[in-house]
């Protein structure tokens, strides 16, 4: 019998909260609710979630903040915002501290299970494949989510670690940031080309030596990105 997977939800709206808890159980999830970002942050560490629900307005905290510290602490887990700020700003800067996706409020509970079963196949497919490989001097561990050059590492997310095998696979070709998003976020997701572009910074941040004058992930103009290892 397969363990069901945790969600954790951190949401003050008891409202809301019940409506995700019941979808989420009814499809065979295993759900726990923290109604601050103190308690979000314990539950973290108590109940070791597979994914976390996180609203951006806490009473006790500023979710991005809080979001900051699951990623810090996790570099694995998937992290869905879940809010009512629509601006793009706003979005970008979530996925600046470390969220996965974006779900802005008021959505429809399908949408939000169809996400999370998304990140959880594309988590499967990682973890049945054995993948390491190089980027210059950096050693990428696709199963431990690393990159390695000497004595020094640094963690990917998971969609760090989906575009870079992404653009691995189509080497010195250009990639499109609709193929990007299509194939890594999904065709049913809302992300944007600003999403794609927020990840290539980020990417960039952690492999290129000199970001203004990348080496290994290149702008290809009118086209999109493409990797040269």
């Amino acid at each position: 019998m397969d363990i069901p997977k945790r969600i954790l939800v951190i949401e003050d709206e008891p409202d809301i909260v019940r409506g995700i808890r019941d979808a989420l159980e009814f499809e065979g999830f295993e759900t726990h609710a923290a109604g601050t970002g103190a308690e979000g942050l314990s539950a973290a560490i108590d109940w070791a979630p597979d994914c976390v629900l996180l609203d951006l307005m806490l009473p006790d905290d500023n979710g991005y903040r809080v979001c900051e510290t699951l990623r810090s602490r996790d570099p694995v887990v998937p992290i869905i915002i879940l809010t009512a700020k629509a601006q793009e700003a706003d979005k970008v800067r979530g996925l600046e501290v470390g969220a996965d996706d974006y779900m802005t409020k008021p959505f429809s509970v399908a949408e939000l299970i169809a996400r999370v079963n998304a990140i959880f196949r594309r988590q499967a497919r990682l973890a049945n494949h054995e993948e390491v490989f190089d980027i210059g001097a950096w050693t990428i561990n696709a199963r431990k989510h690393t990159m390695n050059k000497g004595r020094t590492s640094k963690r990917l997310t998971f969609y760090e670690l989906e575009v870079l095998k992404l653009l691995r696979e189509r080497a010195a070709e250009a990639v499109s940031r609709e193929e990007l998003l299509e194939k890594i976020w999904g065709v049913n997701a809302s992300p944007t080309n600003r999403t794609v572009d927020n990840f290539i910074v980020k990417l960039r941040r952690k492999l290129e030596e000199d970001q203004k004058n990348p080496q290994h992930i290149l702008t290809v103009y009118g086209m999109g990105y493409k990797l040269v290892p």
